[in-house]
């Protein structure tokens, strides 16, 4: 995949969009992971790391831990709740170049200039990014809907894409 991706306007019903890139001379396509996969997505792993971290965080407060006024009830719940999924989002994201949501929906992230796997710093931008996506109520997650190469501000603060998975990209990952 090379920088260059031309959007071609066909957004379908799934809210991906589609580009062609040439890549020595084949044309493949490229199609933009839409709004409402990458919510299913983001929904499927908020519901894995709560599998992970209740049980943990029950086990080691208690009942008690639902009754805690504080953000964070002492250093299990620090590193279960907020150091825990921080790392395993972003090793996803480098070894897989998925979580476990976005490999349900055949999505991955790449870097938006080369289409190649993105660096740990990227990884790292696009995480923190999310923050910033979020404050202005969501605004930075919403752009997903509309912009022409489906990023969010993450997205654009990483230079990253989140681009469907290929058959090609699937049978290589088989063959590993």
């Amino acid at each position: 995949m090379s920088s260059e991706m031309n959007n071609n306007n066909d957004a379908g019903v799934s809210g991906e969009q589609q580009a062609d890139s040439k890549d020595s001379g084949n044309k493949q396509e490229i199609c933009y992971v839409g709004f409402w996969a990458r919510v299913m997505a983001s929904l499927v792993d908020t519901v894995i790391l709560m599998l992970i971290s209740w049980p943990l965080l029950l086990a080691l407060y208690g009942k008690e831990y639902l009754e805690f006024e504080q953000l964070v009830a002492g250093p299990a719940d620090f590193v279960i709740s907020w150091v825990f999924p921080v790392v395993a989002v972003i090793a996803f994201w480098l070894y897989k170049q998925a979580t476990p949501g976005k490999m349900l929906v055949s999505a991955k992230i790449v870097d938006a200039k080369t289409g190649n796997k993105p660096t740990r710093g990227q990884c790292i931008l696009r995480y923190f990014g999310y923050f910033l996506s979020i404050i202005p109520f969501g605004y930075g997650m919403l752009c997903v809907g509309w912009d022409k190469k489906k990023q969010g501000w993450h997205d654009k603060l990483a230079a990253t894409l989140v681009i469907r998975e290929s058959q090609a990209d699937n049978e290589a990952n088989r063959t590993d």
